[in-house]
């Protein structure tokens, strides 16, 4: 990683409230580097992957960072977006960006140069909470205040929608790395599940519904599947996070710490043995899947925490 990291191949990375991404060492809980976000808290992270830079979207803007230098800057500030980015993600080569805000909109960016270029717009007609890119990298999922699930197919352009619940803000989308099963979850503690088919000619998979339950009593803020697939993570306004085993949607570990508040947001390890978490409380937790106990804390945030990025895989 950067040298402030002695080259660990691990990247974890906190933002939120309080205008500043922190980077830390996974292992140990310290904070190995605070970068200022000016004018805007951090809705949303995401790392590259070639693991260069990380991808910041705030309140109308969006910044990447260098992630291997000191430098306090960003590396690409880009201003002309309305209202609050919300989402944001890569394709699996580094080609480009999306991004999904509360101006009713996902976008595609172009990367291949240093100044953000928007290539789509896909427009819907109500703010954007979620975005999510299907494995084949062809399809972007896209979850809105309304309560719609769109599917939009990038090769054909073709899009479709579903409504799991009529004015139940769908606030996140996940699809397991296989691309077989898809995750949804909505501000009433319900989580839908849909079996995928791969995608038809001239148009994007074809989802079967499997299951809805209730997940938590109170507003669920992300869904995650496991990186082997087996696991299903769901983070509440409960104060808790609660792991599902995604066979038979029995609950696994329920990850719960008195101090913790609204859980915003989540990662897996690439083993799928470690999750971390990032919650109000201002602080982001490493927990073991199988025995819900708490590994390691990370405190330094002065306001919550609201979303992380974390990779630990070897990039070759």
């Amino acid at each position: 990683m950067s040298s402030a990291n002695g080259g660990d191949p691990v990247i974890l990375a906190t933002a939120g409230y309080d205008h500043r991404i922190r980077f830390w060492q996974a292992h140990s809980g310290i904070c190995h580097r605070t970068v200022q976000h000016p004018d805007s808290q951090v809705n949303a992270l995401d790392i590259t992957p070639d693991k260069q830079l990380i991808a910041a979207a705030g309140y109308q803007h969006i910044r990447m960072y260098d992630i291997n230098s000191s430098s306090p800057n960003a590396l690409i500030n880009y201003e002309g977006v309305q209202k609050n980015v919300t989402a944001v993600g890569f394709h699996e080569e580094g080609k480009w960006m999306f991004t999904g805000g509360e101006d009713h909109t996902a976008k595609i960016w172009d990367l291949r140069t240093r100044q953000l270029q928007c290539q789509r717009i896909f427009q819907v007609k109500a703010p954007v909470n979620c975005v999510t890119l299907h494995p084949n990298q062809g399809e972007l999922y896209v979850g809105d205040q309304s309560g719609s699930i769109h599917c939009w197919d990038l090769k054909t352009d073709v899009n479709e929608h579903l409504i799991p619940e009529q004015e139940a803000p769908i606030t996140s989308v996940s699809i397991d790395p296989m691309g077989t099963m898809m995750a949804a979850v909505n501000n009433k503690g319900m989580c839908y599940l849909w079996t995928m088919t791969a995608n038809r000619p001239g148009g994007p998979s074809k989802l079967h519904p499997k299951r809805k339950f209730q997940a938590h009593s109170r507003y669920v803020l992300k869904c995650l599947f496991s990186p082997d697939s087996t696991l299903l993570a769901t983070t509440s306004a409960d104060g808790t996070c609660r792991i599902w085993r995604t066979a038979d949607l029995t609950l696994c570990t329920e990850l719960k710490d008195k101090a913790q508040r609204w859980v915003w947001d989540c990662a897996f390890s690439g083993d799928s043995q470690y999750i971390i978490t990032a919650s109000s409380d201002n602080n982001a937790r490493l927990w073991s899947v199988n025995t819900g106990e708490i590994k390691r804390e990370y405190s330094g945030h002065e306001k919550a925490i609201v979303c992380l990025a974390f990779r630990d895989e070897v990039v070759s």
